[in-house]
């Protein structure tokens, strides 16, 4: 079956209307499931039973794409997945039980492909829910059950557990790559400083002058990370508390694992530009080395990937830095002054989001991959997401679900999916790349004794923290 990954250019709350005429033929199979409430021949509301039952297909219904899309992402915010899915399980099986084995099997025969699209939809939009156990028995079960009576459909069950595996088990790599990455950083950076000195030290222009190719390889990682961060992860973040938060199942050991990995790369970049910044003794190449990043940071804005650029903003901000007024005196500031205008944070960023909605519409009528590429500044993302969870109830006061604000959730991750699939088209340097996430950077106490060794203090403010640094720093080795 082909992916169902729903595109945000067709999401909207008014989407669901396709499949509203089907809606009278599928009646709940009991009056205590209750109603559910439309505005302008739009959902907006309704008992979570009624919402759960209308997920369920039969014979001549089968939930809008959008609507299944917006209810298991969302539907986390009420009750656990696998206490879904054994609903869902449930009401699929019992929904064609008759007591007559011969009409059984009609029955779920003429259901069965229906049933084998919506569990299609689920794992490959989530297939993080699937790290439960819990999940993959139902899924076991469910395909023991069609087996009764659609072959075809038990074989499709069959190649769907297949894909999901092999997706399950990229999964499991990536991660254990980002952890073998992160060990890789344990160099300490203060050792990496008497390097520098001696010259023995690499940094970002030996490897790569090209501030092109660079920002490059950056959207190379930045795209391999988003394509590991599940949709539901954004629920989950700000997720209620749920009772099942102290089992032991993978699901929930591992609610937020690659979404809190992609801010912590962004974190990584802003220190590793601070930190080749600060590194060099020479005022001139610690100019050079700001002209490149600003040259880099243009780049990424033309691409479109606006994530790099905003960490490499960071950096170039972060008082360590801004700082070294000898450094920036040697620096034409006129295309970073651009670029910060683009990010400025002024007007909830509004500057910001104009050239994303160009982006995006970029995208939409791209001829080639590259023009296809947005990779949004995540953390304002998260934090739009957050205020759309937060400024709104979940519940209606006669206890429905409010649906109108599980469609605006459900529109901006689809949004976020769609620029998630972009392959890139870059090729591939592997020696930038091992460069860019392996070399150790660093923190912040290191960075500002960095800054103060080359350009040394201006006032005894200064001096003291000067002082006190090394006073840390040092001892901190001799532990």
């Amino acid at each position: 079956m082909p992916p169902t990954t729903p595109y945000a250019g067709k999401f909207s709350t008014s989407t669901y209307n396709n499949n509203i005429h089907l809606h009278k033929y599928h009646q709940p199979m009991e009056v205590s499931y209750g109603d559910m409430c439309y505005h302008d021949n739009s959902l907006v509301s309704g008992s979570l039973e009624a919402l759960i039952q209308h997920l369920v297909p039969t014979v001549d219904y089968y939930p809008d794409r959008s609507y299944v899309f917006t209810f298991l992402l969302s539907s986390r915010l009420f009750l656990h997945p696998y206490e879904l899915m054994s609903r869902l399980c449930h009401l699929c099986v019992e929904q064609h039980r008759s007591g007559d084995l011969l009409l059984d099997k009609i029955r779920i025969r003429d259901v069965a492909p229906k049933i084998v699209q919506l569990l299609t939809e689920w794992t490959e939009t989530f297939p993080y829910d699937f790290r439960d156990e819990r999940m993959m028995r139902c899924l076991k079960e469910m395909s023991h059950h069609l087996a009764r009576g659609d072959e075809y459909s038990w074989r499709a069950m069959q190649q769907m557990t297949q894909r999901l595996i092999r997706r399950l088990a990229a999964l499991g790599q990536y991660e254990e790559a980002i952890a073998t990455l992160n060990a890789s950083t344990a160099e300490r950076p203060t050792a990496l400083k008497a390097k520098q000195q001696n010259g023995q030290r690499n940094d970002v222009l030996s490897v790569c002058d090209d501030a092109f190719i660079l920002a490059q390889q950056l959207t190379h990682i930045e795209l391999d990370r988003l394509s590991f961060i599940g949709p539901e992860e954004f629920i989950q973040a700000f997720g209620v508390k749920d009772p099942l938060d102290n089992h032991k199942s993978f699901f929930r050991k591992r609610r937020t694992t690659n979404l809190e990995a992609y801010v912590a790369w962004f974190n990584r970049l802003s220190y590793l530009v601070a930190t080749e910044i600060c590194m060099p003794v020479k005022k001139k190449h610690r100019a050079r080395a700001l002209e490149f990043f600003i040259d880099v940071a243009r780049e990424c804005y033309n691409i479109g990937n606006f994530n790099s650029l905003m960490a490499i903003i960071t950096g170039m901000n972060m008082s360590p830095v801004s700082r070294l007024k000898k450094t920036w005196s040697k620096v034409n500031t006129d295309k970073f002054d651009i670029l910060e205008h683009q990010m400025d944070p002024s007007s909830n960023f509004s500057n910001y989001r104009t050239a994303l909605r160009g982006a995006t519409q970029r995208s939409i009528t791209a001829h080639s991959n590259q023009e296809k590429i947005v990779i949004p500044f995540f953390s304002l993302l998260i934090k739009d997401i957050y205020f759309l969870n937060e400024g709104c109830a979940s519940r209606l006061p006669n206890g429905h679900v409010n649906f109108e604000k599980l469609w605006d959730l459900a529109k901006q991750v689809s949004e976020f999916l769609v620029w998630r699939q972009v392959m890139c088209p870059f090729e591939r340097d592997r020696k930038i790349l091992q460069y860019l996430v392996t070399t150790a950077v660093f923190t912040e106490d290191e960075l500002h004794l960095a800054s103060y060794e080359t350009e040394g203090p201006e006032n005894h403010l200064e001096k003291d923290s000067r002082r006190s640094l090394r006073t840390s720093l040092l001892h901190r080795e001799h532990r």
